[in-house]
């Protein structure tokens, strides 16, 4: 099923994995048949969809291509969430995630798993892990870890099935104290947040790690090469959202892409504006469908994340969907002015741990940054030049930098985003 990886690297374990679970079965046949039963257990449990495909017939899904002919569910829904897109009764749900808007207002997004939804993602974390961990090594977690269900928790789990030792550091708010933490630890790898991770590098410089997996945002170039350079490692990838049940897809030795739980998640890519389907290669919205969730499932989510299917095979061997590296998000206000821009520009400083943005419209547009350096650093005269070298910011934005040179995360666990002022 595999060729090898080059230089004599294993071939893709998740391949196994995949073809353990689906027990003989084609994969297009596992998804159709597992996409029909989706359909139909959320038109009978679930209010949302029992109004939203009320008119819809799951006869006519006969491949999984077919789902385009399925209405999408969108954040705004997930927030309304009336009528309501629960599935089960509240005492049947094991954990519930609240993601706060990134905006000033709104209502929070929230998320329900019972105890086989989480148990599935354990399974993916375990076999996701194996592709750059071994059994025996020590693995740090900077994700939340101290309530049972939380990804840090799960992930612990998963990797204490496939024989490696966690060590739950929990969110770095404070990345000095976590730094010394780990140069205590000495751990083999490192997974966390692409900004949690790069100001914990930033403060222990002489710490060596084998591997480092980002996980929950977006990774500028510029972050993971510093990443790599600081703490002398291989940067991996995994691509997941609370909606997905935490758990997307990896990226493998080859760094070609995240190999996705495919017999899980039906993913598609389409256009942002009309909705239209996406060929393999043409960027676009990434959507996907969850194939064996029974709490909350989620029929053709928009994630509001931008990539594309990858084209032709991994030079790892794997038959595997990949999905590209998230190029950003989707902007329903078109602003040329994005989290990615400034992350390349901003974290390619090496005294910057971190930063928020926060955008007010008008006449002139302001963007207010708060930026958190290393202590000791005075606001480097190099910054506003690396902003300046963002060609929207050189178009009538009025620009309002502050500088605190405590080391400190100012952004939370999640996808960071510029925040919309609209205040009067």
């Amino acid at each position: 099923m595999n060729a090898p990886w080059p230089e004599g690297l294993p071939a893709n374990p998740l391949d196994a994995w995949l073809t353990a679970r689906l027990g003989g079965i084609a994969l297009a046949d596992h998804q159709v048949a597992r996409l029909i039963e989706t359909v139909t257990w959320a038109k009978q449990r679930s209010p949302f969809y029992r109004r939203l495909l009320a008119d819809f017939d799951e006869r006519r899904l006969t491949t999984p291509e077919a789902l385009q002919h399925l209405p999408f569910t969108t954040a705004d829904d997930l927030r309304r969430n009336d009528p309501p897109l629960l599935c089960l009764s509240q005492s049947d749900i094991s954990h519930v995630v609240t993601l706060e808007t990134s905006g000033t207002s709104g209502a929070p997004k929230r998320l329900f798993f019972t105890p086989d939804d989480q148990e599935r993602t354990i399974d993916f974390f375990q076999h996701g892990m194996s592709v750059l961990t071994r059994p025996g090594e020590r693995v740090a977690i900077l994700f939340p870890g101290e309530r049972p269900g939380s990804v840090g928790d799960l992930l612990a789990t998963g990797l204490r099935r496939m024989g490696a030792t966690p060590i739950v550091a929990g969110w770095p708010q404070d990345a000095a104290a976590t730094a010394a933490l780990l140069q205590h630890e000495r751990p083999d790898v490192v997974a966390g947040a692409p900004v949690a991770v790069l100001a914990v590098a930033r403060h222990s410089p002489s710490l060596h790690v084998k591997k480092v997996l980002l996980s929950s945002d977006h990774v500028a170039t510029s972050l993971r090469t510093g990443l790599a350079e600081l703490w002398r490692c291989e940067v991996f990838e995994h691509y997941g959202m609370t909606e997905m049940g935490l758990g997307g897809g990896v990226d493998c030795g080859a760094h070609a892409g995240y190999h996705m739980r495919e017999h899980e998640l039906l993913v598609e890519v389409v256009d942002p504006e009309s909705g239209a389907a996406r060929s393999p290669g043409e960027v676009g919205e990434v959507v996907f469908t969850t194939l064996t969730r029974r709490g909350l499932p989620l029929i053709r989510y928009r994630s509001g994340d931008i990539s594309r299917i990858a084209p032709g095979a991994c030079p790892c061997g794997s038959p595997l969907l990949r999905l590209e590296r998230i190029h950003g998000r989707v902007d329903p206000d078109n602003r040329e002015l994005t989290m990615a821009l400034l992350d390349e520009a901003l974290f390619a400083r090496r005294e910057i741990v971190d930063f928020s943005a926060t955008y007010r419209p008008g006449p002139r547009p302001t963007l207010h940054l708060d930026i958190a350096t290393l202590p000791g650093s005075d606001e480097p005269k190099a910054l506003h030049s690396a902003l300046a070298a963002i060609p929207v910011l050189t178009q009538g934005f009025r620009l309002s930098v502050a500088v605190f040179a405590d080391g400190r995360l100012r952004t939370r666990v999640g996808k960071r985003r510029i925040v919309l002022d609209n205040a009067p």
